[in-house]
């Protein structure tokens, strides 16, 4: 007993130091996003999901630039969502396309936490499976999670940040953002989401307008962007981006965009401003959600940590749910067609930081398989149905694509 308490006062008195002895940093200003872009670019490289006035300006600008890419034909738009060691089911699900003959040609493609990592390959194309492969199907993923006792007590997170930058800075090359820039100069998008943490807000970057300005600068941004959109608060460093207003450099803190967007096609002010996308009536939307919808049902223990874990995948759950039901409402509105697929609920996923290089090779077989027999689209009703019947199996049981014939 007195070693339990004597225990557990050493945790305390670890975490009360911690919260006295974080880096200082400058208190984030009250402004909006349009008075203060990223110093040395302009403030079209990026947008608030709310923002009504931001919303407007970009969509006249974005829809002129589809209408180039798409040459008045159907509009694919592609929505990577977060998930973590998931995203190996996506990148083996895009490889699966490629070697299949069936990828979709995407104009748009959109990104988020893990989902944003492997959006530029999505974006560049088959051209790019195999630094796809490399970098997502476990060769390079057992290094990711590296706890840090100096970060936990006096830093930003509980494991080291730069196994996640060594990542994508070794991806992200001056090659990628010449392509990217080339991509986008043709009308196509790639849109990755972070979030400003100061302000709890979502923040939509145009990565195609990042490229295209070239330059060590925007190489910087981009891996910034990047890195950002995949830092899961308290657990990986946040990312600190410089932004100019009235001449003063300030910094704000940009964490994991699935804090609060799981997946995006459009920013949220678009659900309640219909008219502003007429013209992508018509489209394609392809919704990779590198996750899964829910879980068999396994009785919880009754300890702290298995609560803990199971409500927070209950919670990772209904959002993706959430988000992909609130894709389909705006898709009907606008006379879209919606594609999506998902990790299976009986498949044996053991959660977003399970990063073993042979569970990553694992998923990204079953994702690049599914794709190959045709079984990896279904519809959202259809992934819901999937989802319902999964959690009726027992465990163990051979796990089917998300669209089993």
């Amino acid at each position: 007993m007195h070693k339990r308490l004597h225990r557990a006062c050493l945790i305390l008195a670890a975490l009360s130091i911690a919260a006295c002895a974080g880096p200082a940093r400058r208190e984030h200003p009250i402004y909006w996003y349009d008075t203060a872009p990223p110093a040395g670019f302009p403030d079209t490289v990026r947008s608030v999901a709310e923002d009504r006035a931001s919303f407007e300006r970009d969509a006249e600008r974005f829809l002129a630039r589809m209408r180039t890419a798409s040459r008045g034909g159907a509009v694919n738009i592609l929505a990577l969502s977060g998930g973590g060691a998931g995203a190996a089911f996506g990148a083996g699900a895009l490889t699966g396309l490629s070697n299949a003959g069936t990828r979709p040609y995407f104009h748009i493609v959109t990104g988020v936490s893990a989902g944003a990592l492997t959006a530029p390959f999505a974006f560049l194309g088959p051209a790019w499976d195999d630094q796809l492969t490399e970098s997502f199907s476990g060769q390079r993923s057992a290094d990711l999670v590296q706890f840090s006792l100096t970060g936990l007590l006096f830093g930003s997170s509980i494991f080291r940040g730069k196994p996640l930058a060594d990542l994508v800075n070794h991806y992200a090359t001056e090659e990628m953002l010449q392509a990217v820039a080339a991509e986008a100069a043709k009308g196509r998008l790639l849109l990755i989401a972070t979030t400003d943490l100061d302000s709890e807000r979502t923040v939509i970057w145009d990565m195609g307008a990042i490229a295209m300005q070239g330059g060590p600068a925007a190489l910087k941004l981009f891996r910034q962007v990047l890195i950002a959109s995949a830092s899961i608060p308290g657990l990986f460093p946040p990312v600190m981006i410089p932004v100019e207003t009235s001449g003063t450099i300030l910094e704000e803190m940009h964490v994991d965009g699935s804090t609060t967007a799981s997946l995006f096609i459009a920013p949220e002010i678009a659900s309640v401003l219909p008219d502003q996308l007429k013209d992508l009536r018509g489209a394609n939307i392809y919704v990779i959600a590198n996750g899964q919808y829910g879980a068999p049902t396994i009785s919880t223990r009754v300890r702290a940590t298995a609560i803990i874990k199971r409500g927070v995948q209950a919670s990772l759950h209904s959002t993706t749910r959430g988000a992909v039901l609130a894709t389909l409402a705006l898709a009907t509105r606008n006379d879209m067609s919606v594609y999506v697929t998902a990790i299976p609920d009986d498949y044996p996923f053991n959660g977003l930081l399970d990063l073993r290089p042979e569970r990553m090779q694992a998923l990204f077989s079953f994702g690049a398989e599914c794709a190959m027999r045709g079984e990896l689209w279904t519809t959202p009703a259809g992934l819901l149905q999937r989802s319902f019947r999964a959690s009726l199996t027992l465990p163990g049981s051979i796990p089917m694509c998300p669209e089993p014939h």
